[in-house]
């Protein structure tokens, strides 16, 4: 971490996870293909389902780099103990939030849907999915803890692996379990999610055996270290607004899907659709970040101003590179991305603009993207925040409300460019004020 060639280091620590992330992505892809196949309605009650099921990737993944950036800073200043009782902390904490989504998922999974819907094949299947992803989330959770637990050492490949297990088990027993294969029963969409809730499950399982036996750098042990406040603060000064920033793209994904539930559910079912495929180009980019975050922490740790600028820099051209990759693809084959969906005519009528223009906010977005995964990694967890609720709530929630009754349902997909402009300027200023009050003082020390 602190000696390797940076740009070395940095595929090293990303590919592996930028390639989990591409079959994460590819598996929520054919998740909602099979999905498709069953009706409209089917792909629709999923789509309306995405804030739930986005709100506890949140949780899960922003815990999930908090405990990274403080174990991979206290890994950098040799302070071990600090680092074993951050670990175990975290583990205490992806219990606590399966315990909060179970209850939540459990209770009040049709009064989410009733605010949404009044079609009752669309609440039924909603209902059913929803409780099915809450009530086995533990899996979901205690997987993402063990996936960041390795990154922060460096052993990303092992990450990858248990990425890959998942999402390999889920893409086998979509079909099985949602067409009844094999002697299983036909469930349909509750065979979705429990096809997605075993995938992950296994990887949990993975994942902390891999901790247990691989990690030698870190120690899990929920007798040895018990609750820490002050860990639970420093976990959380990263974390937390990695999750609120996470949750307001929850929130505005229902705004959204109130907004398209106005006009028909086939631009609900487009708008779901656009957020499987978009997957596909952002989490190659998230995998980068996650590269990135622990060697920014580590070289901020260590007292290393040259490698975080230059980890830095790399980051932000590879993240652009592949933003624009997904441009060129959402401009030339918008009709063969939605077919993939068994999209009907109007599918196709409502979808192929709308893809067309939300990419046009991929060409700001990669570095707005790794901007942020900056910010979180040399604790400027706030600034990510600021981003993401100007991007999402302040600026283009609204504009989408307006540009949808002044111009009807084709206007409303500008507010995606719209609120990445805003964004993106800020983001500039942010990183520019980042620089200097963090790393510019690292280079006079060094000067000295």
């Amino acid at each position: 971490m602190g000696v390797m060639p940076v740009a070395k280091l940095l595929l090293t620590m990303s590919v592996p996870m930028m390639i989990s992330m591409l079959v994460q992505a590819l598996y929520n892809i054919v998740d909602s293909m099979f999905v498709a196949k069953l009706s409209e309605n089917a792909l629709t009650a999923v789509s309306l389902a995405f804030p739930v099921q986005n709100l506890m990737i949140a949780v899960g993944t922003g815990t999930g780099v908090g405990i990274n950036a403080l174990v991979s800073r206290a890994l950098g200043e040799k302070k071990n103990e600090y680092a074993n009782s951050a670990v175990n902390n975290g583990i205490y904490l992806a219990i606590f939030s399966f315990i909060g989504f179970a209850i939540v998922c459990g209770f009040f999974a049709p009064a989410f849907f009733s605010v949404q819907t009044d079609d009752p094949q669309i609440l039924a299947y909603g209902v059913d999915y929803v409780r099915v992803i809450g009530i086995m989330s533990f899996g979901l959770f205690i997987q993402l803890c063990a996936e960041k637990l390795l990154q922060s050492t460096g052993k990303t490949i092992y990450s990858m692996a248990t990425q890959l297990i998942g999402a390999v088990i889920n893409i086998i027993l979509d079909p099985i379990m949602i067409f009844g294969l094999f002697g299983f029963p036909r469930m349909e969409v509750t065979g979705a999610a429990l096809a997605t809730v075993t995938g992950q499950i296994i990887a949990a399982v993975i994942g902390v055996i891999m901790n247990i036996k691989l990690n030698k750098e870190l120690h899990i042990s929920l007798v040895k270290y018990k609750l820490n406040g002050e860990v639970i603060r420093h976990i959380y000064s990263v974390g937390f607004p990695s999750i609120i920033m996470a949750s307001v793209g929850s929130v505005m994904t229902f705004g959204m899907n109130k907004i398209l539930m106005g006009f028909t559910s086939t631009a609900t079912a487009v708008f779901g659709v656009y957020f499987k495929l978009q997957s596909f180009i952002f989490m190659p980019v998230f995998g980068l970040n996650n590269g990135l975050v622990p060697i920014a922490a580590y070289n901020y740790g260590a007292r290393k101003p040259e490698r975080i600028t230059k980890a830095i820099k790399l980051s932000i051209t590879y993240g652009v590179c592949i933003m624009l990759a997904g441009f060129v693809v959402f401009q030339l084959f918008p009709g063969a991305l939605l077919g993939i969906f068994s999209a009907s005519d109007d599918m196709l009528a409502i979808g192929i603009p709308a893809l067309r223009i939300i990419s046009i906010s991929f060409l700001i977005a990669g570095f707005s993207v790794v901007a942020s995964s900056v910010f979180q990694a040399l604790g400027h967890g706030f600034l990510s925040l600021a981003v993401s609720v100007l991007r999402q709530l302040i600026v283009l929630l609204p504009a989408a409300f307006i540009l949808a009754k002044v111009g009807g349902l084709g206007a409303c997909w500008w507010a995606f460019p719209i609120a990445e402009v805003f964004s993106g300027a800020v983001c500039f200023i942010f990183i520019r004020y980042t620089f200097k009050k963090e790393i510019h003082p690292l280079y006079e020390n060094a000067g000295k």
